[in-house]
C-alpha cells in the first residue's frame, strides 16, 4: 500500500468515526480547500520577501498545519471523486510540459498562451 493510500485510509477512518461523510460532498470539500488555502495565505499577507522568510522560519509549525489541512481535504476530495491523485498530477505535469516548453518558458513567469 502506497503512502498516499495509507494516509487516505487514515483520513477516511477519522472522518467516518465522526460520521462526517454527510458533510463532505464535493462542493463543501472544495470550499474547505479554499478556506484553508486562505488561512495559509494570511500568514504571508502584506509581508515583504525578507519578512516572509523570517516569518516562515519563526512560524513553521503553524504554516505546516495549514498546508496539512489543505492536503487532508484535497486527498479526501480526490478519493471521494474516484480520482487517483498521483495519476492526475502526472497527467497534469505532462500537459504542462507541452504548454511550457523549456526553451520558451525557462526563467519566465509568462502564461503559456503569451510565450
Amino acid at each position: 500500500m502506497s503512502e498516499i493510500s495509507q494516509i487516505t485510509e487514515k483520513i477516511k477512518k477519522f472522518r467516518d468515526e465522526r460520521d462526517w461523510m454527510q458533510f463532505h460532498d464535493p462542493k463543501n470539500m472544495a470550499v474547505s480547500i479554499i478556506l484553508e488555502a486562505s488561512e495559509l495565505l494570511e500568514h504571508f499577507q502584506w509581508k515583504t520577501t525578507e519578512e516572509v522568510e523570517k516569518y516562515a522560519r519563526q512560524n513553521h509549525a503553524e504554516i505546516k498545519d495549514e498546508i496539512a489541512d489543505i492536503a487532508l481535504y484535497l486527498f479526501e476530495l480526490a478519493d471521494n471523486l474516484g480520482i487517483n491523485l498521483i495519476d492526475a498530477m502526472d497527467q497534469k505535469l505532462k500537459k504542462n510540459e507541452i504548454k511550457y516548453p523549456v526553451e520558451k518558458a525557462k526563467g519566465k513567469h509568462t502564461k503559456y498562451n503569451k510565450l
